[in-house]
């Protein structure tokens, strides 16, 4: 809700023609509070595919001791993500500015309403270096656990097929029924974070975007948390 609130509002009003209805102070806070409500909404997302992945592990397996403490970890770990979120996104609140006239600024091209200057290229490699590796740490764990879970629920299923086998009135096996779901929250939290990814790369890259590319990337780094 906070990503979308913190992106979609200024966005559809700059889409409605208005201007610098954001001063310094605004635009700091709401880029801020976006890049906090984005990696914490990643991170989380990850978190509790973690959290059902030891869940879903046999109770005689070496995970046994994590699944019986994991319950008590979870408000903890919640907490560090808001932290680490709070403190590494603090470079933004740093660097953007208020709204200007001047149509050579960067992020004035992604969002038409805030802008901040170009940064040096040793500072933009750095933290596209370190937004990029904590990003694609979160999808790949998640795509690691979803694929536990998955291997877990199919062995699971085969041990009890032939209970499934001889009900007289068959239907899709709760393990069935859970892949799916795993399958599709997992392609659809990967596909729109690499393509948003893929999308804000581009635009922040280009001289001048087209307001067709600005719009789609908004719509697709807007998709799974919507």
């Amino acid at each position: 809700s906070l990503v979308l609130l913190s992106k979609g509002v200024p966005q559809t009003m700059a889409a409605f023609g208005l201007k610098s209805f954001l001063d310094e102070a605004g635009c700091k806070l709401v880029f801020y509070l976006y890049r906090v409500a984005r990696g914490v909404s990643l991170s989380t997302t990850c978190l509790l595919s973690g959290f059902q992945a030891i869940k879903l592990c046999p109770s005689n397996s070496r995970w046994l001791d994590l699944q019986i403490r994991s319950p008590r970890c979870i408000v903890f770990w919640c907490f560090l993500c808001w932290i680490l979120q709070l403190v590494v996104n603090i470079y933004i609140a740093m660097y953007i500015t208020g709204p200007t006239n001047n149509k050579n600024l960067s992020m004035e091209k992604l969002y038409r309403y805030c802008s901040s200057p170009y940064p040096g290229r040793l500072v933009f490699s750095v933290m596209a270096v370190v937004y990029t590796f904590m990003d694609g740490v979160c999808v790949a764990l998640m795509a690691w656990t979803s694929s536990s879970m998955v291997l877990v629920l199919h062995r699971h299923k085969q041990r009890v097929q032939h209970i499934h086998s001889s009900s007289p009135s068959p239907r899709m096996a709760h393990e069935t029924r859970a892949t799916h779901t795993i399958l599709i929250l997992v392609s659809m939290f990967v596909s729109f974070y690499a393509l948003a990814g893929i999308l804000s790369y581009r635009v922040t890259q280009m001289q001048n975007p087209g307001h067709w590319l600005r719009g789609i990337s908004f719509l697709v780094s807007s998709g799974f948390p919507t």
